[in-house]
């Protein structure tokens, strides 16, 4: 091919191979654009959502240091815990907290100890309210850092509420922080702008297990499976105020956030602040023994979708680009390549004929480099050595020789296995007596049989038939597409003993079943050895 031709296919088939770099660069570099923005975002979510879940565990470590400082004292608990909440300041050290209550323990319709320990905390007569059917009660002793708008809780019984209830239940039940549903606070009463809220409380139980003893307000309650309690420490939560106060400037790089008070879409939506887009992450927030949910959108359709798209349209411009160059280029190349088809024909030939060659030696060397090798693992020393790989040799290089004298690609089943027991000493009468069709075998068909007869008259010579000890029968037949073997040996002074193979039976097997593609069968009974082996018919010469 003359060398400008050469130059052309280069050329084309650069452009080509530059189109496809090009093409799959593109779309690992939107992809991993696309992938890497998806990521981040998700991360900023998870970093969100982390935040909001360890300000809600700061504060249920407030509520359990005031437990603990009620379980203390419980007679200067006022004074004590608002002391504690001025000196901790959790409304600046963790803003979002609605502040610290105290719901005392009182039985039905006798509130009087009640309202007694918020004249002591307070200095005023406030009530408690409202009027109940429940047997027990859980009125609002005390509510710090007070505000005016926080006074409206105070004297509140929660035991009435049933949302409420239900949560301060649970706690009671499991002595762990448990989360109210959603309700309106109390003191959203007073508000202007009222907002959903919920409230976590933790059981203060009572000091000993006996039901008569009294807490600091003169009673404990009871409950049938749970330990008494004589008060619960809360904390209410306005939620608007408590995810701004979390967030806090992030909301402005937020497309949008929405929060439900439980999973799934049934939830109620308690916060929500922007537009809520396709892209949402979506968080777990963990309320104390509740779990709600938190999709976030960052809605950066430029650094989502832009960056990336823009990134696949320059790659597919630069790729049709490197296409119709590469169209241009081939006209040129399918010019020239008419004057050339003569030329290249001929160097596929040559090749060919290399690569055949090349292939017939490297099977030449391994078939010898095995038998060399299970020759060695056969024989006892080195005069049994010679012997017996010469007679393998032999047997590969007649099978050779046949195809070359007979100057054809096939060597005729009959001469290979007529060869073979003439060596071994048979009369011209019994070698007559080998009968069967003519089958054709290519040259590795040739190679792997002459193996295969070889080995069977090398046994023989030894054990059998050949040795004088008996009679042998060989002959070969058409069966259905396939060819068969026959190999019989009878009247012997014993019955081989055929359960182990040799390493050369175990080779021969493997020639049979690999370049054959065929399979043998070898049995032993009443002093008689048969062996068939059975291959399909592939004439080279029909072929």
């Amino acid at each position: 091919m003359r060398p400008s031709l050469w130059a052309d296919r280069l050329i084309a088939l650069l452009v080509r191979f530059v189109g496809l770099l090009i093409l799959l660069a593109t779309l690992a570099a939107a992809a991993a654009s696309f992938l890497y923005n998806q990521a981040q975002e998700s991360d900023q979510a998870a970093r969100a959502a982390m935040q909001v879940n360890m300000r809600l565990r700061d504060h249920v470590a407030i509520l359990e240091g005031v437990r603990a400082l009620y379980q203390s004292d419980t007679e200067t608990s006022g004074p004590g815990i608002r002391a504690y909440l001025n000196a901790l300041r959790p409304q600046v050290q963790a803003p979002g907290m609605e502040g610290v209550g105290i719901a005392a323990a009182m039985r039905a319709a006798t509130p009087a100890a009640l309202e007694a320990k918020l004249h002591e905390n307070y200095g005023e007569d406030i009530k408690v309210w409202p009027a109940t059917d429940q047997p027990i009660g859980f009125a609002v002793v005390l509510v710090e850092p007070y505000t005016p708008r926080r006074r409206v809780a105070l004297g509140f019984d929660m035991y009435s509420e049933s949302v409420r209830r239900e949560a301060m239940r649970r706690a009671w039940q499991t002595g762990r922080p448990a989360a109210s549903g959603v309700v309106q606070l109390a003191q959203e009463k007073a508000a202007k702008a009222k907002q959903p809220g919920f409230l976590i409380y933790i059981p203060v139980y009572a000091r000993t297990p006996d039901a008569s003893e009294t807490g600091a307000t003169g009673t404990v309650a009871t409950a049938t499976g749970s330990r008494p309690v004589e008060a619960f420490v809360y904390a209410p939560f306005r939620i608007h105020d408590l995810m701004r106060a979390v967030l806090g400037p992030q909301l402005d790089s937020i497309d949008g956030i929405e929060v439900r008070a439980g999973g799934g879409p049934a939830a109620p939506v308690v916060f929500s602040h922007g537009k809520i887009g396709w892209d949402a992450h979506e968080q777990k927030l963990r309320v104390a023994d509740r779990e709600w949910t938190m999709r976030i959108s960052y809605g950066r359709f430029i650094d989502r979708l832009g960056r990336p798209l823009a990134i696949l349209l320059f790659g597919i411009a630069l790729a049709f680009l490197a296409t119709q160059l590469h169209s241009v280029q081939r006209r040129r190349i399918d010019t020239a390549q008419a004057l050339a088809e003569q030329q290249q024909r001929h160097a596929e030939d040559r090749e060919l004929m290399i690569g055949e060659m090349a292939h017939r030696m490297k099977n030449a060397f391994a078939r010898i480099g095995a038998l060399a090798r299970i020759t060695l693992r056969e024989a006892k020393d080195l005069a049994d050595f010679e012997t017996r790989f010469d007679g393998r040799m032999r047997a590969l290089s007649d099978a050779k020789q046949m195809l070359v004298t007979g100057a054809l690609d096939s060597v005729e089943l009959g001469k290979i296995v007529r060869r073979e027991l003439e060596l071994a000493g048979r009369s011209a009468d019994q070698l007559a007596a080998v009968e069967g069709p003519e089958v054709r075998l290519d040259d590795e068909g040739a190679q792997a049989i002459s193996l295969a007869v070889h080995e069977f008259v090398t046994n023989s010579i030894k054990y059998g038939a050949l040795a004088g000890n008996g009679d042998l029968a060989v002959g070969w037949r058409h069966e259905g597409g396939d060819i068969e073997l026959h190999w019989v040996e009878s009247n012997l002074p014993e019955t081989p003993q055929i359960d182990a193979e040799s390493f050369g039976t175990q080779f021969i097997r493997t020639l049979i079943e690999r370049q054959l593609k065929g399979s043998w069968d070898r049995s032993a009974a009443d002093h008689r050895l048969s062996i068939t082996i059975r291959w399909p018919d592939r004439d080279p010469q029909q072929a």
